[in-house]
């Protein structure tokens, strides 16, 4: 090989020659293989390049429970690099598995899956509807000394305006 075909070899590679680069998961919620106690209301899958927000029939999430069955709601949102579905409440305990493959603009499907762990509570306590009172509960009253001070407040109020009126009066009159 000549040097000449050599250097402008290595000059393309410098210059213009990218390799494509696939879109790559950054982060999901809830964090893959975490444990949830409270039933997550959405899943978001994050990427590396923005998604194709105009093409919701490509784009898919689904969220399985321990037994197969979906527990997404089907309604995919896509905000730039992210997309979320909605989940319906979870019940089961055990592992969920998240598939997904996200389309962005000329660039491979964000493909792949994850999962997370969801921990029902065992007991369920439901709030009491009728409200103790924890102390003695009194309404709110001012005293005869806040009375007096906010009257005489308003009183030396409108001394001050009768004042400047006045003032200004002499000041125009004098003109």
């Amino acid at each position: 090989m000549s040097r000449s075909r050599f250097a402008a070899i290595l000059l393309l590679a410098f210059l213009g020659v990218t390799n494509a680069s696939a879109n790559t998961l950054v982060s999901t919620n809830p964090i893959s293989g975490s444990t949830l106690s409270v039933s997550p209301t959405n899943v978001t899958v994050t990427g590396q390049v923005a998604l194709l927000a105009d093409a919701p029939d490509a784009n898919s999430i689904t969220v399985t429970d321990p037994n197969g069955v979906r527990v997404d709601d089907g309604t995919i949102m896509i905000s730039d690099m992210s997309a979320t579905v909605g989940v319906r409440p979870l019940v089961d305990s055990g592992m969920y598995t998240v598939t997904y493959s996200l389309l962005s603009e000329g660039d491979v499907p964000l493909e792949g899956s994850f999962t997370f762990k969801y921990q029902s509570p065992s007991v369920i306590s439901t709030a009491n509807p009728n409200p103790e009172p924890t102390q003695s509960q009194t309404p709110a009253s001012s005293s005869w000394g806040t009375n007096v001070f906010v009257i005489i407040l308003l009183f030396a109020a409108v001394l001050v305006t009768v004042g400047l009126s006045l003032y200004a009066r002499k000041l125009f009159a004098d003109r």
